[in-house]
């Protein structure tokens, strides 16, 4: 591995306030052909020590697809947009394969611009040396670093078993599990040998995910009902007052509890005027 490729685990550290930015820059200002990257953070620190730094992370699955030239075009973008030279690109590598490092502009005699960026391939890290990382983001890619075929049941285990004691929300765990099922692609075979072998852990995230859909259903069920009901209170007031006192009253209709839309619908039937049913 090159010298000027880091681990990912390592790229940020002591940071202090990160800021997402706009994915894509402004139309006017590129023309037609605006470009979109991954995830732009402009990272600032707290008392101030330093100036803020402009974090620009881009992943690529395929290598073969990176352009180079793209993340320069985007990085000077960056730069003018947000009046900073402090900008940090970093390219994320999934899977083997070649992709240029360095950009360099000029003539044989004079380089008249020059550009690289952090390279973390991540197929080249073994994933054993981050089985106990206590940082959730390695966790969740063992999968996507380098392992032996007989240890990829140990491997989505060890990522799952991150997910589980590193990351608290529920909510965030159901969404990264998809994300290491998507990358760890386990087939029949091995989803039976992680059951019979991690028992444990597959029922303490089968009873997450129980509570989690348990919830959202019955968010979904709330909200079914409160949707219900205003549609046929938007129905009734336009029937009796028309369609414009009925859009003029859609936004108290449609944030109203269920219980109220119910009462409004009640006190329609008999009201000679709008206002007479909300107040």
């Amino acid at each position: 591995m090159r010298k000027h490729r880091v681990r990912r685990s390592h790229l940020i550290q002591r940071i202090g306030y990160t800021l997402p930015l706009r994915e894509e820059q402004l139309k006017e200002r590129l023309g037609e052909r605006f470009r979109e990257l991954d995830v732009p953070l402009l990272l600032e620190w707290p008392d101030g020590r330093r100036q803020a730094l402009l974090f620009v992370f881009e992943e690529e699955t395929e290598p073969g697809r990176f352009s180079i030239h793209r993340l320069a075009h985007y990085c000077l973008d960056l730069s003018e947009l947000y009046q900073t030279e402090r900008v940090v690109p970093v390219v994320i590598f999934l899977h083997p394969g070649g992709f240029r490092e360095t950009l360099s502009l000029g003539s044989d005699t004079r380089a008249y611009l020059q550009f690289s960026y952090l390279a973390c391939a991540l197929f080249g890290l073994k994933a054993r040396d981050y089985f106990d990382s206590p940082n959730l983001v390695a966790r969740l890619n063992l999968p996507n670093m380098q392992y032996a075929p007989e240890e990829k049941v140990e491997v989505y285990a060890q990522a799952v078993r991150g997910l589980r004691t590193l990351e608290p929300d529920r909510e965030r765990q159901i969404k990264y599990l998809d994300f290491v099922d998507i990358y760890a692609a386990l087939d029949e075979n091995e989803r039976q040998r992680y059951q019979q072998h991690y028992a444990e852990e597959i029922e303490t995230m089968s009873a997450f995910a129980d509570r989690f859909i348990e919830q959202g259903l019955q968010q979904g069920v709330q909200q079914g009902l409160q949707q219900g009901e205003a549609t046929i209170l938007m129905r009734q007031f336009a029937r009796k007052f028309g369609t414009d006192s009925a859009e003029t009253y859609r936004p108290r209709i449609e944030s109203a509890e269920p219980e109220q839309l119910e009462a409004w619908s009640e006190r329609i039937l008999s009201a000679e005027t709008p206002e007479t049913i909300f107040h």
